[in-house]
């Protein structure tokens, strides 16, 4: 077996969380007037989501087991999501630059992804059985259902504005979905809470996963703010107002969840000497902090709060300087050096 099938045996199903990390920096550069480099993270993006299909396709074909596997392992079948999330990311990212079309083909793929995947992901994980018990099975991961179920709402919105047809029926899909993620947030939540506090996460589990749970508040303030920047629709008439306040609600909420965030990276590869190097749940990191950036700008800017603005430029440099560590880290593992930027801990002596 050659080192690319080995590669395509292996592929770990949350790698689209690539394409939405890079999809939405390039958002975020964007906000900050660099566009040209905004562009080219854009075809980065667009080019590893089309390499990624073929990939997945080429391993559904010839290692059939392995993707059957995926799904039976909750940490893992999750990660199905981020090709729902790295589609909606991706069609708003054209819709900046004028792509209609190709942003409304996304939608509609983005759309009949999270329905089918909604339904068929979730009770594969519930019923896994793997020698745990169902509540020790959650984990970050599972915050990508609700990504995956705002990017639809983040992308309808960002269309509905642009186009002269079918507005009512945009926006009633992007409501739709946000309401729906929201719910699936405090589901999620009270699981993944119960399982820390119940059945305490060893420093090897405490990873990057864990980012989203701040990622997901963070993806529900944009796609409320691109709700709030519709066209007038019968619709937004009644839950405009309660949207926007709810908005707020999760971007506090998310906010408030970055000094544990922190803290856990701390005692994970500080206290625990966990070596932090490249993998896949680096990208749900460099997500969050470009889609937290991204929201307080747009929260910032709808209710004149330059302190908030100002904030989300910071934070978009953040993400920026992330992905540019993480890609580096990725392009390193690529060529067979895979980077470690903490020591093992050293073994003890008897």
């Amino acid at each position: 077996m050659t080192a690319l099938d080995r590669t395509i045996r292996g592929l770990a199903p949350a790698y689209f969380s690539m394409v939405m990390a890079t999809g939405i920096v390039s958002i975020a550069v964007n906000v900050e007037g660099l566009h040209r480099l905004s562009a080219v993270l854009m075809w980065v993006a667009g080019i590893a989501y089309v390499v990624l299909i073929l990939l997945n396709a080429v391993r559904l074909v010839r290692y059939r087991h392995a993707v059957a596997t995926d799904l039976r392992i909750p940490q893992r079948t999750f990660g199905f999501f981020t090709l729902v999330a790295a589609t909606g990311v991706l069609g708003a990212r054209l819709v900046q630059d004028g792509y209609l079309t190709a942003a409304s083909i996304l939608l509609v793929v983005t759309a009949l992804l999270w329905l089918v995947l909604g339904y068929a992901l979730p009770p594969l994980a519930f019923t896994a059985r793997e020698g745990m018990s169902q509540l020790e099975r959650a984990d970050g991961t599972w915050f990508l259902w609700v990504v995956a179920t705002q990017s639809v709402a983040v992308l309808a919105a960002a269309i509905q504005p642009h186009v002269t047809v079918g507005q009512a029926e945009l926006a009633l899909l992007a409501v739709l979905c946000w309401a729906v993620g929201v719910f699936l947030y405090v589901a999620v939540a009270l699981f993944v809470a119960s399982r820390i506090f119940m059945h305490h996460p060893a420093p090897d589990q405490l990873g990057g996963a864990y980012w989203i749970a701040m990622g997901a508040t963070a993806i529900t303030v944009v796609a409320g703010a691109n709700i709030g920047a519709m066209a007038d629709v019968p619709v937004l008439s009644t839950v405009r107002g309660t949207i926007e306040a709810g908005s707020v609600l999760f971007w506090a909420f998310g906010t408030w969840l970055i000094p544990p965030l922190v803290f856990a990276g701390y005692w994970r590869h500080v206290r625990h000497r966990v070596p932090l190097r490249y993998d896949v749940s680096l990208w749900a990191i460099v997500f969050p902090l470009a889609m937290y950036g991204v929201g307080c700008h747009q929260i910032g800017s709808v209710n004149d709060l330059p302190l908030l603005e100002n904030l989300g430029l910071v934070e978009i440099w953040i993400a920026i300087v992330a992905w540019v560590l993480t890609f580096c880290g990725f392009v390193a593992s690529l060529v067979g050096r895979r980077p470690r930027l903490m020591p093992r801990r050293a073994p003890s002596r008897p």
